[in-house]
């Protein structure tokens, strides 16, 4: 079969389509025949191995290799369709088209791959193509996961800063999906995106801080791991959520000062990536309350400009690999 493999760190270039060995599934495993998987921020630091938070950086470079990639085929969120089981599976059967995560076992960058049953791995919504259902987990999970944590009521003011990006766009639509007025934070080509799929106001980070802008909201969801953590605080209103997808060491410390001895509540617990949070967002998909949002569709053999075209951050939407034709 064919994959994207990279055998080294470093720039996009590393990537390279080769042959490789199709995978057989143990017996708590299917075998997919992956459709389509989306290039994201997550797969660019882990070629590159360069993450916006160092704190964990040891840890995982221990994980994931120290010289080299333990496992060569990146690709974590993906759509496909189940071409053979084994004995001890029950969950799926040969044929059902399913979307998910694939975790740090990775893999999604290659025509088939190998999974257990028990990872989060639910069927497609059927309003979707491949290449649209491989852009849901990563934003979708993330996104209902902090949401949800924030308990937001009818009404509530929602800010969203990196609103363009795969949380971003599924953190826009979720909150207006909870009767929230959605504030959305990007750079100034997003603007457009971002207002069809639902905000409510726009702000350009570019030419104004929301921090500094004397306006406070219920609810700030941050993805920008550079943002300014007391100015983000200081934008929430009395009672406010502030939650953090990418915190510092010193955000987490800070956070629970805040949360202990102020009325405002600071969040940055991890997305556990759960089945029933995808079946919720399937079921949302298919009452088209949300949808994902595909900028650009690469083939396997341009796997190294969809990863520069993540990392330029000049993308209305996700970008995703497909595998189809790929021989």
């Amino acid at each position: 079969m064919k994959a994207i493999v990279y055998t080294k760190y470093g720039l996009p270039d590393v990537l390279r389509l080769e042959e490789v060995d199709q995978p057989v599934p143990k017996e708590d495993e299917i075998l997919i025949r992956v459709h389509a998987a989306e290039a994201t921020k997550s797969d660019c630091e882990l070629r590159s191995f360069n993450f916006p938070v160092k704190w964990f950086w040891l840890p995982l470079r221990i994980a994931v290799g120290i010289r080299k990639p333990k496992r060569p085929i990146l690709g974590g969120y993906f759509a496909g369709e189940v071409v053979m089981t084994g004995k001890a599976v029950k969950k799926f059967t040969k044929g059902d088209q399913l979307f998910g995560t694939a975790g740090l076992r990775m893999g999604a960058y290659g025509e088939y791959m190998c999974l257990p049953e028990s990872l989060t791995m639910v069927p497609k919504p059927y309003n979707m193509s491949f290449e649209e259902a491989a852009a849901v987990p990563l934003g979708g999970l993330n996104a209902l996961h902090f949401l949800r944590k924030a308990n937001i009521r009818e009404g509530e003011k929602v800010l969203i800063n990196g609103a363009g990006g795969s949380i971003g766009v599924f953190g826009v639509q979720i909150a207006k999906s909870m009767g929230a007025e959605v504030t959305a934070v990007d750079s100034g080509i997003k603007e457009e995106m971002l207002r069809r799929i639902g905000a409510d106001h726009f702000i350009n980070y570019e030419e104004q801080d929301f921090t500094k802008n004397n306006l406070k909201y219920d609810v700030i969801l941050d993805m920008v791991a550079q943002s300014s953590y007391a100015g983000c605080v200081k934008a929430l209103a009395p009672k406010g959520h502030y939650l953090m997808a990418n915190p510092r060491v010193s955000d987490m410390l800070n956070s629970v000062l805040t949360s202990k001895f102020t009325d405002k509540t600071v969040i940055f617990a991890f997305a556990k990536e759960k089945e029933e949070e995808l079946l919720a967002l399937k079921e949302m998909i298919e009452k088209e309350q949300i949808k994902s949002v595909v900028d650009k569709i690469f083939p396997m053999d341009r796997a190294a400009e969809a990863h520069n075209n993540v990392e330029t951050e000049q993308r209305l939407g996700s970008i995703v690999i497909t595998m189809k034709n790929s021989g």
